[in-house]
């Protein structure tokens, strides 16, 4: 499932975010690849231990935990600590897909990544190219969000970043260990939850078939669960 999630970041949001990063240090962006990625991988990166990462990506995770939308897309379990890229120049990133463990630097923090998530933190007219095209059973999908909209992903999908060949495409991206690791599971119970929420509004909370959808709901996310 691909999802477009809008507004992740307010205007003040984004503008602490970019100031932060903007005073950090940038390093080659292979300092997060493995092997393969490497040979596909050519940007520029937040240095990860920065303070200036560090304060970007807890405005990131703060705005992430008010977010129903996410919520109910990744039931995260766990969200990787929000790293930062930045392609100019005709950087770009070719065809790959995420590496299935992920650790930070600091070697305290292991996830399986369900679920990647690219948060685009410049305007799409502020730089030509830089589209992320996702594939997936139906072709590949590209996209170029507003500064502080999100698209989240299976990070099973192969994945590529078009060359920027103007201005430059920052962005923030991170990965989720999600409750539910099998993405057609999670699909399932993001279409519930959204068809719980629809019927709330039209027939109240108290309305007996809405009450036995949600009693579903939990009941299979109890079965599907890993804690």
């Amino acid at each position: 499932m691909l999802l477009h999630i809008p507004e992740v970041l307010s205007k003040d949001a984004l503008a602490r975010v970019r100031a932060s990063i903007e005073a950090g240090e940038w390093v080659d962006g292979n300092v997060t690849s493995g092997p393969q990625a490497a040979l596909a991988k050519r940007n520029m990166q937040l240095n990860e231990e920065s303070p200036a990462r560090k304060q970007a990506a807890d405005i990131i995770l703060q705005a992430l935990e008010r977010m129903p939308l996410f919520i109910a897309a990744a039931l995260p379990h766990t969200v990787f600590p929000p790293l930062f890229n930045r392609y100019e120049g005709g950087q770009l990133f070719a065809n790959h897909v995420d590496n299935a463990v992920r650790r930070n630097r600091a070697g305290d923090l292991k996830i399986r990544t369900d679920l990647s998530a690219t948060l685009f933190l410049s305007e799409p007219d502020a730089y030509e190219g830089g589209e992320l095209v996702v594939e997936d059973t139906y072709g590949g999908h590209s996209v170029k969000l507003p500064a502080g909209d999100m698209v989240l992903y299976p990070s099973s999908s192969l994945h590529h970043v078009r060359p920027v060949t103007q201005g430059a495409r920052i962005a923030s991206f991170f990965w989720i260990q999600s409750m539910v690791r099998d993405d057609a599971k999670r699909a399932l119970l993001f279409d519930m939850d959204m068809s719980v929420q629809r019927l709330a509004q039209e027939v109240g909370l108290d309305h007996p078939s809405l009450v036995s959808m949600t009693g579903v709901y939990h009941n299979l996310l109890r079965m599907w669960a890993e804690m």
